[in-house]
């Protein structure tokens, strides 16, 4: 494409813009700073030329670019997330420009310990030449999802600026709250009003991802008895004892996120809280299968089974919640939506590699809330670190990858 591209510039400045995400907040968004980029978005939407943009109460910006032919076409969404993970700080971010890197490990300012090489993200021995973008050290860089964000609006951008060339209506949705589970729990899809949809929330350059996991959450609750430490004895039940007896029965060499890869489900105990009459642990179950997650809870039930057989007097009770379903379910219904994808990627002078997401993304559950959607590189590797980093060409190459979408008109 001819154009002077505005990616990397704008996602210097988006990533400056603390928008962690709260998991322990019941607000939506969970962190009302997740607003002050959204509103910064709408802004410049507005500043394109788009009348529409507008930021709702629960922290969605949702935009259109008007159609530019007559031809019937479907609506197309290109979504993606503001906030970043809790997992590392992201106040304060800054943002660093490496460029023509020249393949040198790449030591961070204000924490020298922090080093990204080649060696240890392999991704980066493509990437020699490129123009590499970190943050300084303290904190992750934001690139999840903000190089998505950054794509979507250099991609709005290019098209405002280009109103001769032919497309259909496109729809460009903003969420908060994905990196804890609750990015599109109060999306209007009325509104939204598109067919289908892409995220742009991948990795490597050519990847495309068309199937994640299916995934519940699962509660496991102990319950004891409790009674005076002094003249405890043949009364007390320790529900503590008993869910770290439970925990001690997981196995560490397979059925785990540490010991799991490519098609391979598993069990992952993330929180655990208690005291003596009460003791909960809290799973994530995944695998690309459905039908195996209950399969999964069944066998976790029969370990808890076998843990309270150990504490006479100990009780437990389970319940599960549905999270999200692998999309591939709903894209398989809908093959245009992948296919389309696909003749982007090759007229950008990319090869297409079908991927699988070895977790979720928005476009998960929007693919069951009636909107297919697959997800579409970004560059953003080195995820939720101190050592993540993102290359401008492959941002670049996804805003080439978005304007080939829409553009494929019928013959």
């Amino acid at each position: 494409m001819n154009y002077n591209y505005t990616v990397a510039e704008r996602l210097m400045r988006y990533v400056q813009i603390d928008t962690t995400a709260d998991p322990n907040s019941d607000t939506q968004p969970s962190s009302m700073k997740q607003k002050d980029l959204s509103r910064l978005l709408v802004e410049e939407l507005h500043a394109m030329g788009i009348a529409d943009a507008e930021l709702d109460e629960h922290g969605y910006v949702y935009a259109t670019i008007a159609s530019t032919t007559p031809i019937g076409l479907p609506t197309i969404c290109f979504c993606a997330h503001v906030d970043t993970a809790p997992d590392c700080s992201g106040t304060n971010v800054k943002p660093i420009l490496h460029k023509n890197w020249n393949g040198q490990d790449i030591v961070l300012p204000d924490d020298t310990s922090i080093v990204i090489s080649k060696n240890n993200h392999t991704y980066l021995k493509e990437r020699i030449g490129d123009d590499i973008i970190t943050a300084s050290g303290f904190t992750l860089l934001g690139a999840d999802d903000k190089a998505g964000v950054s794509i979507i609006m250099d991609f709005a951008n290019y098209l405002m600026q280009n109103p001769d060339i032919p497309h259909g209506k496109i729809r460009i949705l903003f969420t908060p709250d994905e990196e804890i589970g609750r990015g599109v729990n109060k999306v209007d899809m009325q509104k939204l009003a598109a067919n289908f949809g892409y995220t742009l929330d991948g990795g490597e350059r050519g990847h495309l991802e068309g199937e994640s996991f299916s995934a519940d959450g699962c509660t496991i609750t102990f319950k004891g008895i409790s009674a005076h430490p002094g003249y405890a004895k043949g009364k007390m039940v320790n529900a503590q004892k008993v869910a770290a007896y439970f925990l001690s029965l997981l196995p560490s060499d397979n059925w785990c996120p540490e010991a799991t890869e490519g098609y391979e489900g598993f069990v992952h105990p993330v929180h655990m809280e208690g005291n003596l009459e009460e003791a909960k642990v809290q799973f994530i179950v995944r695998d690309f299968d459905t039908q195996k997650l209950s399969a999964y809870e069944k066998q976790l039930e029969a370990l808890a089974q076998l843990a309270i057989s150990k504490f006479p007097g100990a009780s437990f009770q389970i319940s599960v919640q549905e999270q999200y379903r692998n999309m591939k379910e709903i894209l398989d219904q809908n093959p245009l939506v992948m296919e389309l994808a696909k003749n982007a990627y090759i007229k950008a002078g990319l090869t297409p590699e079908i991927r699988n997401i070895r977790g979720g993304t928005d476009g998960s559950r929007l693919s069951f809330m009636g909107l297919p959607c697959p997800n579409i590189f970004t560059g953003e590797m080195g995820i939720h670190s101190k050592q993540e980093y993102v290359s401008v060409q492959d941002m670049q190459k996804a805003v080439e990858v978005c304007v080939n979408i829409v553009t494929q008109l019928p013959q």
